[in-house]
This record gives structure tokens, C-alpha cells and sequence, in this order.
């Protein structure tokens, strides 16, 4: 039971509480807030990923040429 279970219903029931909870003027200021978030997380998990694959692959091709 993951998080893909919640359903259309589910979703609804979560904006209408979020509704509730901040009101109809503070949702996109928090829309805009998570995204800029998502945005630099993404951002920053995808250069942690490609200084991995650089680091790999630079020390895989150190070993190539000790190997020699």
C-alpha cells in the first residue's frame, strides 16, 4: 500500500482539507514554494548523478591504464 493507492477520491479529500486548513489565497504561494523545491532537489540530485557516472567512469579508466 504505496502512496499510488491513494486514488482520485483520496486526492480530492487532501485539496479539500489543504483548502480548509490555509485557505483559497495561501494554496499558491505553497504550490509555488513546493515547486521551486521539487525544482532545486531535482536539480541537485541530477549533479550528484553525474559526478557519480564521472567518477566511475574516471576510475575505470585509471585501472584501464595501470592495467597496461
Amino acid at each position: 500500500m504505496g502512496i499510488g493507492s491513494i486514488g482520485l477520491p483520496g486526492l480530492i479529500l487532501i485539496v479539500l482539507v489543504l483548502l480548509l486548513v490555509f485557505g483559497p489565497s495561501k494554496l499558491p504561494e505553497i504550490g509555488k514554494a513546493f515547486g521551486s523545491s521539487l525544482k532545486e532537489f531535482k536539480k541537485a540530485t541530477n549533479g550528484l548523478i553525474s559526478e557519480d557516472s564521472n567518477d566511475s567512469s574516471s576510475k575505470k579508466n585509471n585501472s584501464d591504464s595501470n592495467n597496461q
